[in-house]
């Protein structure tokens, strides 16, 4: 799989407008401002692919990537409060909604910004996946921002308190840095091959 040959496809607003499953898809899920389409575009070698904003909550659809016989899902981020009710709300049926169909999962890669303890948001998305047994990971983003010793502890931390056994895949990553990259893509390998 050639992570460098991968673009946009297309953008929903509603789950309703999703279009069937034909692939593999390997969806991304995390808060707002954690760093998703920075990662994106390091998992990607791309710099643009996805859009980055200083403002968090800018990916407001679902958008999907094809790349070598792989659909790659842009979720829109959780938990932003600066948006309306209703907004929240539509970005909620959305998450909600695509995870209701019929797809072909082959992994979810869910972020968790390092620096922080996980939100209750966090904690929601791991406990839903753990639940629908869906396979997943959790990427933890921002780590050029701690020491590797803090980064140690705080992975030790999240671990215990997302409940993840000592099997459950955790990637330190660092879109800046690109730190855990290579790691992500070979975990993604294999989930899709």
């Amino acid at each position: 799989m050639n992570f460098n040959n991968v673009s946009f496809e297309r953008s929903f607003g509603t789950s309703a407008q999703l279009e069937p499953s034909t692939m593999p898809e390997v969806a991304f899920s995390g808060r707002s401002n954690v760093g998703k389409s920075s990662l994106l575009n390091k998992l990607f070698n791309r710099k643009g692919l996805a859009k980055v904003s200083q403002t968090p909550g800018k990916t407001a659809t679902i958008n999907f990537f094809d790349g070598d016989g792989v659909r790659f899902v842009d979720l829109p981020g959780y938990g932003y409060a600066k948006v309306s009710k209703s907004e929240k709300e539509r970005w909620s049926e959305l998450i909600e909604g695509y995870f209701n169909q019929d797809r072909d999962f082959a992994l979810v890669v869910a972020l968790v910004d390092i620096r922080h303890e996980a939100s209750d948001l966090d904690e929601n998305m791991i406990r839903f996946l753990r639940e629908a047994d869906l396979p997943f990971v959790v990427a933890l983003t921002k780590a050029d921002k701690l020491s590797r010793q803090q980064q140690n502890k705080q992975k030790a931390a999240l671990k215990r308190q997302l409940e993840l056994g000592q099997d459950a895949p955790m990637v330190v990553t660092s879109s800046a840095k690109g730190d855990g990259i290579d790691e992500l893509r070979r975990i993604i390998k294999e989930a899709v091959s």
